[in-house]
C-alpha cells in the first residue's frame, strides 16, 4: 500500500468496534435460529432438537396466506421498480449533462432519505382518501406503494453497472448501422443484466421484509409474513413464531447473496 494511504484497519479501536458490531447484529439471530430447533413449548428452555416447529409453521394457514401475500407483493413490486429503474439509469447515464440533473438524482433517491414511516403516512393520507372516493381495497395500492419505496434500491446497482460499461463497445456497434433498439438489445442489455439481476434481487427482499409502510397501508385480509409476526409477537410468543422469522431470514440471505454473486467482478 502507498505511503499515506488511508486505511480504516489502521485506526485505534477499528478492529474492536467491528467485531463489537457485528456480535450485537449477529448473536441474537444466533439464538433465535437455534430456538427454532427447541423441542419444547417453553421460550428460553432448550429440550432437545426437533423440527415440529417448522412442521407446524408450514401447516399454519395464516402463515401460508401471508407468505403467499408477500411473494405476490415483492415479486410484483420488485418487476415494476427493476423496469423503472433501469429506465431511470438508462436515463441518467446514456445522455448529456441537462439542467436539473441533480434534482432528478434527488427525486429517484428521495425514498432512501425520507423516514420510511413519513412516506407511509403520506401515502396512507393519498391511498385513504382514494379508497374512499373508488370503494376498491385491493392489493393494488400495496403494490403501487412497495414499487416506489423500492425504486431506488433496484436503481443503484444498475446504475452502477452502466457506470462501469464500456461506452466503446454501442459506439462500435452504431458504427455497424445497429439501430438503437438493436444495440440496446444485442450489445447493452446483456452487459446489463448482472446489474438489473441485482436490483431485482435487492428490491424484492426490502418490499419483503417491508414492515412500517405495509402495516399502514393494508387492507383487512392483506397480512404478510412482517405484519403477521408482527401480530403473532403481540399476542404469544412461540417457537413457531422462530421457526418463521428463521425461514424468512433464510430467504433474504440468500437473495443478498444471489445479489452479491451477480454483480460480482469476474476476474
Amino acid at each position: 500500500m502507498a505511503e499515506g494511504t488511508f486505511n480504516v484497519k489502521r485506526l485505534p479501536g477499528a478492529a474492536f468496534l467491528a467485531i463489537t458490531c457485528f456480535v450485537i447484529l449477529y448473536i441474537p439471530m444466533g439464538i433465535l435460529v437455534a430456538y427454532s430447533f427447541n423441542a419444547g413449548k417453553v421460550i428460553g428452555n432448550w429440550e432437545g432438537f426437533s423440527l415440529r416447529w417448522y412442521a407446524a409453521a408450514l401447516k399454519n394457514a395464516a402463515f401460508m396466506d401471508a407468505a403467499v401475500n408477500s411473494l405476490i407483493l415483492a415479486t410484483t413490486a420488485a418487476v415494476l421498480a427493476t423496469i423503472m429503474a433501469t429506465m431511470a439509469a438508462l436515463a441518467t447515464s446514456r445522455t448529456a449533462a441537462f439542467r436539473g440533473e441533480g434534482i432528478v438524482h434527488v427525486i429517484l433517491n428521495q425514498p432512501l432519505m425520507v423516514p420510511e414511516i413519513v412516506l407511509a403516512i403520506a401515502l396512507l393520507i393519498i391511498i385513504g382518501q382514494i379508497k374512499q372516493a373508488t370503494g376498491y381495497t385491493g392489493l393494488g395500492f400495496l403494490i403501487a406503494a412497495h414499487t416506489t419505496f423500492c425504486i431506488p434500491f433496484a436503481y443503484l446497482p444498475i446504475r452502477a453497472r452502466l457506470a462501469s460499461m464500456d461506452l466503446n463497445l454501442e459506439t462500435a456497434a452504431a458504427d455497424l448501422y445497429a439501430s438503437r433498439f438493436y444495440a440496446f438489445r444485442r450489445v447493452t442489455l446483456p452487459l446489463l443484466a448482472p446489474g438489473i439481476m441485482a436490483g431485482f434481487m435487492l428490491a424484492f427482499v426490502v418490499s419483503l421484509d417491508d414492515l412500517v409502510m405495509t402495516d399502514f397501508l393494508k387492507s383487512p385480509g392483506q397480512e404478510t409474513l412482517p405484519t403477521y409476526l408482527m401480530g403473532e409477537l403481540r399476542r404469544n410468543l412461540t417457537s413457531e413464531i422462530y421457526a418463521i422469522s428463521s425461514l424468512l431470514l433464510l430467504i433474504s440471505v440468500l437473495i443478498v447473496a444471489g445479489s452479491w454473486v451477480a454483480t460480482r467482478k469476474k476476474d
